[in-house]
């Protein structure tokens, strides 16, 4: 099916960018922001989610906007739609998600807040909170550390 091929590519790719590292005695930098990688999990498990370092993770992804502005980036790349480029129809990562970045931050942010700090939501931020509960629960598995069995001391031995 069409998630599982993206997902290989993604997985393939990263094993090239590791070969690379590896040969280069480089590391691999991740390109995940706050949001992707601790909101939404928008990422491959062992793919693109498998980094050294993760150098924009503490940011939103309109702060890294302003930081590509700051450094002088160009507008052809800061205006560029977020893809993860594996799909073959060439959709973005908003039509993937139903959301934009833009929404889903706020979303972040006011579900960070204490539930009586949280102001009036209209339909659409309702429909956003829910995207972002969705995605953001269906991928807890690639947010939280690997489980491990313990194993009990009688069976070690």
């Amino acid at each position: 099916d069409g998630l599982t091929m993206a997902n290989t590519r993604s997985r393939l790719r990263m094993v090239t960018l590791y070969a690379f590292a590896g040969h280069h005695k480089f590391v691999v930098a991740g390109t995940g922001t706050q949001v992707e990688d601790f909101g939404v999990g928008l990422y491959t498990k062992y793919g693109d989610g498998g980094v050294d370092l993760s150098p924009i993770a503490d940011l939103m992804k309109s702060q890294v906007y302003r930081v590509g502005r700051k450094l002088g980036i160009i507008e052809e790349i800061l205006a560029a739609a977020p893809t993860d480029g594996l799909w073959e129809d060439d959709r973005t990562d908003e039509n993937q998600i139903g959301a934009t970045y833009s929404e889903l931050e706020w979303a972040m942010k006011y579900l960070a807040a204490p539930p009586e700090q949280r102001g009036p939501v209209d339909d659409r931020q309702q429909a956003v909170v829910q995207i972002y509960n969705r995605f953001h629960q269906s991928n807890r598995h690639k947010m939280d550390p690997i489980p491990v069995c313990i194993i009990p001391d009688d069976l070690k031995s």
